[in-house]
């Protein structure tokens, strides 16, 4: 081989095309090209893309109708590479099937040499084809093509094989050049550093290889940005994000971008940088509404409240808005730097919010602050969207903000009970009370050592199946009861004590549904559900133990609740086992211990509650195991009924207390 690579002798040379047709075929290209040199601003664009694509095709087809000729292939891989690009442009996607149409392209090449490589692959076929193909004429055309191949293989996240085909690229202009400096991104170094061969007028290009660089350049800064950000290397995915946005995109890929970046500040812990680039997505593109979803992420991880629901408040509004007609983002260009950038951390930075979604994160966010009214509002307006059929439209998979439903309606009940609203509060549990009744067994029974299983062991699948119905029906037991402890706080609201111990006493007779079999429960010892709860507890696998804290706590402030009402009713006896009860559950728990002394008060107990009393006044907030704050956050909806727990009387129980040592010294130094 000199200059070209020989033909294989004894072989007859191929018939070359007449110059005629070549000439022909040249014009017909030319023409082409000028028609959509003249339409592509135009509101046609996307009609004419699909016409000269398919016009392109037949031009291709003609071509190859004749064996291979080094004279026409110049002309044929132009008129491949202008073919190819349309059709992305017509498709708005980097469809992998059609780069295909290289390999052919290639195997032509090497056809007209003389040679085969029907048995490589295609990284095999691209340095077979580069290395001994080098007839000078074909040189550009060939390097078009390398650079549509490396976005193909950008758009199937294939970095390792477009570096490997720049490496090749670089090493066939110039062996000395293939290499980059210390601390810059090798892949990037490399598309930089590559050399755009020229445009000849007689053979026009529909996108420039120098654009088509640059688009290169912009999306494999973008996809590895991605990709450092996804394993959690901030610093280097913020680099190349920043790299990405001094690149070659259209506005909403800009914004994007941008938006990206400020996800990235936010996990470094830098949310007014993080701020700073989602403002200036939204300045970029004001239609992309996931950087305005995180701005209020960030201004509620700063505190902000303020700031967080004019966020969420205009995030709503703008997806209550018609969306605008879509179109081409770049109409002017054929591949674009966003059919190239396929990442599922892409999709997750960049999910849009359903618009129920954020009026709940806004009702939510104004019950967390105390904005009661506000909190009202917004989950009555949640709930008539559930009305209008609002189940089949919400994204209930891990993303979404949104709890399950019945803890929802308890949040609106949680909400009109601070509102003063009781028997609107009453009406909303009785909802989920009804839907939750059919859902849950008689008995529940649950072991203690329920543990899931290795995916790998057999009846694996039937084990995981079984946790996770149980932790279902813990789910709705603890909904169920829930219902009912707001209720009876509601009806206590209202003077109503005997219906609310009514309410209380449904709750914790629901929670005696569940039967705890394990280690620490004997099968023939039949102890207190309290007791067996809380050794249970103790000693219960991972995957259960939110739910079983959850129902512990909706018994304790149950069986407070129902004392509190029995010491309004004069039951003082039987409001004393239900503070005893809630001390075996929490001990310890400043409500239960206080209401404990009450009750031994009024039943002239004095010295006991004066002991009791004295007991809880010098133990040191540490020892309480129920302190507000440690272990799991309790859920939203019992968070109002742990306030409403709050033993109101402390300050004149504490002076009678006191008055009565006081007497009971004196009488005792006399």
């Amino acid at each position: 081989m000199a200059a070209a690579m020989k033909r294989r002798r004894g072989t007859e040379p191929e018939p070359e095309p007449e110059p005629g047709c070549l000439r022909a075929w040249a014009a017909h290209s030319r023409a082409l090209v000028g028609r959509w040199t003249t339409a592509r601003g135009g509101g046609e664009a996307r009609q004419e893309r699909r016409r000269l694509r398919d016009e392109f095709r037949e031009l291709l087809l003609s071509i190859r109708g004749l064996p291979a000729a080094l004279p026409a292939l110049p002309l044929e891989l132009t008129v491949l590479y202008n073919s190819l690009l349309f059709t992305v442009g017509a498709s708005d996607s980097a469809i992998r099937g059609e780069a295909e149409g290289i390999r052919q392209g290639l195997l032509r090449v090497l056809e007209a040499c003389g040679a085969c490589g029907q048995d490589l692959g295609t990284e095999e076929l691209w340095e077979k084809v580069l290395q001994e193909v080098t007839v000078e004429e074909l040189q550009a055309p060939l390097h078009r093509l390398a650079a549509l191949q490396a976005a193909w293989w950008l758009a199937a996240s294939q970095l390792g094989s477009v570096a490997g085909l720049f490496q090749l690229l670089s090493t066939a202009e110039d062996p000395g050049r293939a290499h980059c400096s210390e601390g810059q991104n090798k892949l990037l170094s490399m598309i930089k550093a590559w050399w755009v061969p020229p445009e000849g007028a007689s053979l026009p290009l529909v996108q420039s290889a120098k654009d088509l660089k640059e688009i290169l350049c912009t999306a494999a800064a973008f996809l590895q940005g991605l990709q450092e950000l996804e394993a959690g290397n901030f610093p280097t995915a913020l680099s190349l994000l920043l790299e990405a946005a001094g690149g070659f995109c259209s506005k909403n890929i800009l914004a994007q971008i941008y938006t990206c970046l400020g996800c990235c500040a936010q996990r470094m812990g830098k949310p007014q940088t993080a701020l700073q680039h989602l403002k200036r997505a939204l300045q970029v593109d004001f239609q992309c509404l996931p950087a305005l979803s995180h701005v209020a992420a960030v201004y509620h991880e700063l505190g902000e409240t303020d700031a967080e629901l004019q966020a969420l408040t205009l995030l709503y509004e703008a997806l209550g808005k018609s969306p605008p007609a879509a179109a081409s983002s770049s109409p002017y260009f054929l591949m674009r730097t966003e059919l190239l950038v396929h990442a599922p951390v892409l999709t997750s930075l960049l999910r849009h919010r359903h618009p129920s979604e954020v009026k709940y994160l806004l009702a939510q966010r104004c019950l967390q602050n105390g904005r009661v009214a506000d909190a009202v509002e917004h989950y009555l307006d949640f709930l008539s969207l559930l009305q209008e059929g609002l189940q089949q439209q919400v994204p209930l998979d891990g993303s979404s903000a949104l709890p399950r439903i019945p803890e929802v309606f308890l949040e609106a009940a949680s909400a009109l009970e601070q509102a003063g609203r009781h028997q609107d509060a009453i009406t909303v549990c009785e909802e989920v009370i009804s839907r939750t009744t059919d859902l849950i067994p008689r008995v529940l029974r649950v072991e203690e050592r329920l543990e899931q299983p290795e995916s790998s062991s057999p009846g694996a699948e039937l084990a995981g199946g079984l946790l996770s119905q149980k932790k279902e029906s813990l789910c709705c037991l603890a909904w169920r009861a829930a219902g009912y402890l707001h209720q009876g706080w509601a009806w206590a609201k209202l003077g109503e004590s005997k219906e609310a111990v009514t309410q209380f006493s449904r709750c914790l007779s629901d929670l005696l549904r569940v039967q705890l079999h394990g280690s620490g429960v004997k099968r023939t010892e039949r102890l207190s559900f309290a007791i067996c709860l809380q050794n249970w507890r103790m000693s219960s696998p991972e995957n259960l133990q939110p739910e079983v804290e959850v129902l512990q706590k909706i018994r304790l402030l149950s069986l407070i609740g129902r004392g509190a009402q029995f010491l309004e009713l004069g039951r003082n006896k039987e409001a004393l086992l239900d503070f005893q009860h809630s001390l075996q559950i929490s001990p310890g728990d400043p409500a239960a211990v206080s209401y404990l002394v009450q009750a031994l008060w009024k039943l002239n107990r004095k010295q006991e509650a004066a002991a009791q009393w004295q007991k809880f006044s010098q133990s040191s907030p540490g020892e309480d195991g129920q302190q507000q704050g440690q272990g799991r956050p309790l859920p939203l909806y019992l968070v109002s009924c742990l306030e409403q727990a709050v033993f109101p009387h402390s300050e004149p129980l504490a002076r009678s207390i006191q008055d009565y040592l006081g007497a009971a010294a004196q009488d005792t130094s006399s």
